[in-house]
């Protein structure tokens, strides 16, 4: 039995069983995932990662107030009224019960990044939360993930060695019951987690357990190397605990929102001189296929409610980051497996989707929204969905090399090709760049449009790498029309479409400071 193969097969998965304010916390040791941190200017950032767990449905997230018609009549048993929704931009509103991100978004500290996703959307929770953590396309399995990747490459070697006099602090931790797969290496996870603390006891101290045969011997040594070795990890973090009080009095008094207990904790951690580069929290319960307004079988809490949470935790922990004088280190990230369909279904609810909004918050992010309303078809199909319009890998790219200050060519390794960088960070490689645009309402225009044999694409893009494409209703790209370098300027091109069967399409064009997707309808 291979080593790696005995670790996958465990529950165990990079973290110290011990428990601070009454939460498990996983410190993943050796986490080098931080080539660039080194680098004085960005050795004290961090990233806080919260994982929407089930598929979080944009559109009822962030409301195309521009499309609102269509929008209702998408989804008449749970559109959100149009009064209540929260003006962003007279185009764009938010959920009502998400009050204090509005505020935040007001106050210049939350950016939205519209219609995130990949390619060839995967509907099933596993394979596309799989794809999301390990960076990969869909039509591959990678063992590694994105972060894992990182952290490898940064200390070589782990887990020998670790933790030492210039990493004595774990570079992850996730608060909860397991850990992310997004934190694999290619040789071993970044540590070890046990839910049952007798089990995790007798692994660390040489006690063998009860059933296991000579052929697991060499794999329980690691493992016990390992475990130790997350002991080791355990004592700064509880020191880190020890020396910082929240001061935010925004955090609710009682434990009625797991994520505000978690990012309450990792304030905590922050403020107290823990070195450690991503913080990993989670909230479940979006796979809203029924009842999704009020709550119900199968969606015990309502969107709305799991949205308030959401809302309510990020403004606490943000309050109390600025009130312990760390908020400018800090930025933060929401993501989802998938979105929703476009059209409700007869349960009140709405069923696995592709490209959905995500949402940055903190001091560093530049405001505003990145993107535009997806489009609502007039008559949309229970298939329909919404195609990406970033690249999720954009966002890990931005991420690295903006707020991370990791080298391109090693982005693009870690990431395995080169993924444009998008404007999320103030003073980011891409900042400024949009402007560059003269008027862009006319960066893609498809004419004529319906379509019956051929048409001319015109766009306007930046200079540089450009990729045109086209997607089906269903979220799923059918063609790479185009990828090039660009000289910069307007462009056309006629292309023909016969081989499209009547029906609604879209036109994507990514170029190297943002993304634009517009319909286009065959008809014959």
């Amino acid at each position: 039995m291979k080593r790696r193969a005995f670790l996958r097969g465990s529950a165990a998965a990079a973290a110290a069983p011990f428990v601070l304010n009454g939460l498990s916390v996983k410190a993943l040791a050796g986490s080098p995932m931080f080539e660039a941190v080194q680098a004085a200017e960005c050795e004290d950032r961090v990233l806080v990662l919260i994982q929407m767990i089930g598929g979080n449905d944009g559109l009822n997230t962030i409301i195309p107030l521009d499309q609102y018609s269509e929008y209702q009549a998408a989804r008449p048993n749970i559109a959100i009224a149009e009064a209540s929704a929260l003006k962003l931009t007279n185009a764009t509103g938010l959920h009502p019960n998400m009050t204090l991100l509005s505020q935040m978004y007001t106050a210049g500290k939350v950016r939205v990044v519209q219609g995130v996703g990949y390619p060839i959307p995967n509907y099933s929770h596993f394979r596309s939360t799989d794809i999301w953590l390990s960076g990969s396309d869909s039509e591959e399995v990678i063992s590694t993930g994105w972060m894992g990747r990182y952290l490898e490459n940064t200390y070589p070697g782990f887990p020998a060695g670790y933790p030492n006099s210039t990493m004595p602090d774990p570079l992850a931790i996730q608060v909860g019951s397991t850990i992310s797969p997004g934190l694999e290496g290619s040789t071993a996870n970044m540590g070890m987690s046990f839910t049952d603390p007798n089990t995790y006891f007798n692994i660390v101290n040489g006690n063998t357990p009860v059933g296991v045969g000579a052929r697991a011997g060499a794999e329980l040594a690691y493992v016990r190397t390992i475990g130790q070795q997350i002991e080791r990890f355990a004592v700064p973090v509880k020191a880190a605990a020890a020396k910082a009080t929240n001061k935010s009095t925004k955090y609710p008094a009682v434990r009625t929102n797991p994520l505000a207990d978690q990012l309450k904790l990792v304030a905590q951690l922050i403020a107290g001189g823990l070195k450690t580069r991503i913080y990993i929290c989670t909230i479940a319960g979006f796979d809203t296929h029924a009842y999704q307004i009020q709550g119900g079988p199968g969606s015990p809490i309502s969107h709305g409610t799991l949205l308030q949470q959401v809302s309510v935790a990020i403004d606490a922990f943000q309050d109390d980051l600025r009130l312990l004088k760390v908020e400018d280190r800090v930025v933060g990230m929401t993501f989802s497996e998938f979105g929703r369909r476009i059209k409700s279904n007869a349960g009140g609810g709405t069923d696995h989707g592709a490209a959905a909004p995500i949402v940055l918050f903190g001091t560093n992010v530049v405001s505003g929204i990145l993107g535009e309303n997806p489009t609502i078809p007039n008559s949309p199909s229970p298939e329909d969905n919404l195609p990406m319009q970033y690249d999720f890998r954009s966002v890990y790219a931005t991420l690295m090399h903006d707020w991370f200050c990791v080298p391109p060519q090693t982005v693009a390794s870690l990431l395995f090709r080169d993924f444009p960088r998008l404007e999320l960070i103030k003073g980011g490689s891409t900042t400024g760049v949009l402007e560059q645009l003269a008027d862009p309402s006319t960066v893609l225009r498809v004419a004529p449009n319906p379509i019956q044999s051929s048409a001319t694409i015109t766009f306007t893009a930046p200079q540089g790498a450009v990729e045109l494409s086209i997607f089906d209703a269903s979220g799923r790209q059918l063609a790479m029309l185009m990828s090039e370098h660009h000289n910069g300027g307007a462009a056309s091109q006629a292309y023909n479409f016969t081989s499209l069967a009547s029906g609604h399409y879209y036109v994507r064009l990514q170029h190297s400071s943002g993304a634009k997707v517009v319909p286009l309808t065959v008809q014959r």
